[in-house]
């Protein structure tokens, strides 16, 4: 009998889409699984796995005969070559002693499993087949078929060994591993991303803020902080509907409480959550902010006056108090070599710079450059890891076709060369859905109030949601969250 279900495999435009869409939405419900039995974008050592589906749940959990592991699920872009990622799969599948694993894009549909003592391809359709096939699908992979066959084996007492425990690198029996003691999925734990460039008006604000709307609708826990006293990235999230100076809470309540200022304020218990403005209006998914405020202004030459290195450091401490409640930390640093800029590149993981690619913007990436050296040295000497440069972000970018065709190309291969830093692949082009979003309003009464959106939210089928999405996709990719 047929699938009722339909699968339009068309509607999967990305690897987000194929993973919800498809993955999440269709095939582990149909098959019976719900969201008990899987875990999605989970590490085992040095593996990452989109989905790990489970045929009860049980955790932690041992690699075994036994273990309640079905299968492994891995989801890509319509546009990958399948056949480019069988092997790794077929690695995981070894590692963790699973039957099954699916390898999927959507237009391309795969289960592999063990035939003939060997790993291999053993059921393969094209996405629009997978209804017309299920009951085939199912029988391989369905949520009671496995648990049956799991359920038989061990009464039977099957080939595998119920004790045996493998060790995830190699897949050889790990002697060194109690087989009762069991393997822990570990949480994603937080990732600061500083976006900084010398250069203003490069599309800072709009990275970060649509940036943090693309991971936070992945689900993803996100953080912004405005570490520019211009504080673009505070109104762009919808901090200040605020139209007289005595409706303004944001100068008591800004980043700067989290530094040390005067005597009292050194020594200030005040908690990180204090400052920290949950669910921003501007975007339906959740992305919390630490704002900033133009009374930041005079500050920083009250800090850089007596600066001895702890302020710069004081922000990655404070990060710490809420380190277990965020996936993402953005950091929209000012386009200056001055001190929040400093704090900005002391406390992040990693490093985006937007460029719009012009003659001015691509001199300051030797600005650029410098700074993050002479930062990089300080966090030697405070034993810390070097900042990774996750690459240049082409930004505002001109949507001519001869310019995209031509000339871009050769701009950027002329800045990676003359630079030495690293290109992304994702761009983003200079829209007006995007201008728009972020200087929409409302009117109440007789005022107009800002209202900024993020493009997700604004303009949700425009070709800048497409933009964000790939470049949320290549920074998990970066930094190892995604494969």
């Amino acid at each position: 009998m047929n699938n009722p279900l339909f699968f339009d495999p068309d509607r999967c435009r990305n690897e987000t889409e194929v993973e919800s869409k498809f993955v999440v939405q269709y095939l582990l419900p149909a098959l019976g699984y719900d969201p008990y039995n899987w875990s999605q974008e989970v590490a085992l050592g040095s593996i990452r796995l989109d989905f790990l589906v489970f045929t009860r749940q049980i955790l932690p959990f041992r690699i075994s005969s036994d273990s309640p592991l079905a299968l492994i699920i891995e989801a890509k872009s319509p546009r990958d070559n399948l056949n480019s990622h069988v092997k790794k799969t077929i690695k995981y599948i070894r590692s963790l002693n699973v039957a099954y694993g699916v390898l999927t894009n959507a237009k391309d549909f795969r289960i592999l499993g063990e035939k003939d003592k060997e790993i291999q391809t053993i059921f393969q359709c094209k996405g629009r087949e997978v209804p017309d096939r299920f009951e085939e699908i199912k029988q391989l992979i369905g949520y009671h078929e496995i648990a049956q066959r799991k359920k038989t084996s061990i009464e039977t007492g099957g080939s595998n060994d119920p004790d045996r425990v493998y060790n995830t690198e190699t897949n050889f029996p790990n002697p060194l591993v109690e087989s009762s003691k069991p393997i822990v999925i570990k949480e994603k734990q937080m990732k600061t991303i500083a976006v900084y460039h010398n250069k203003g008006g490069v599309g800072k604000t709009t990275t970060v803020v649509n940036l943090g709307a693309a991971l936070a609708r992945m689900d993803y826990r996100v953080l912004l902080i405005d570490l520019d006293s211009q504080a673009n990235t505070t109104f762009a999230t919808g901090l200040m509907k605020f139209t007289f100076s005595d409706e303004d809470y944001l100068e008591d309540k800004n980043f700067t409480r989290l530094l040390p200022f005067a005597e009292k304020n050194a020594k200030d218990k005040s908690n990180t959550k204090d400052v920290i403005i949950t669910n921003a209006s501007y975007s339906s998914a959740r992305v919390d902010v630490i704002p900033s405020h133009i009374s930041v202004a005079p500050k920083e030459a009250e800090l850089q006056s007596r600066e001895t290195g702890a302020t710069a450091v004081r922000l990655g401490r404070r990060l710490n108090e809420v380190a277990d409640e965020y996936d993402f930390v953005l950091i929209d640093c000012p386009p200056s070599l001055g001190l929040y800029s400093r704090i900005g590149l002391t406390t992040c993981d990693y490093l985006i710079i937007p460029s719009d690619l012009k003659p001015f913007a691509n001199q300051g990436l030797r600005n650029v450059i410098n700074f993050i050296a002479e930062i990089n040295f300080f966090r030697e000497e405070i034993k810390r890891n070097l900042i990774t440069v996750l690459g240049i972000l082409p930004s505002k970018v001109m949507t001519y076709p001869k310019f995209i065709q031509f000339t871009l190309p050769k701009l950027e291969e002329k800045v990676i060369q003359q630079y030495g830093l690293p290109m992304l692949e994702s761009r983003i082009y200079e829209r007006n859905d995007l201008a728009k979003a972020l200087s929409n309003e409302i009117f109440e009464g007789n005022l107009v109030i800002p209202d900024p959106k993020s493009i997700f939210d604004y303009a949700p089928n425009s070709q800048s949601v497409s933009e964000f999405e790939s470049l949320a996709n290549e920074i998990l990719h970066k930094i190892g969250i995604k494969k």
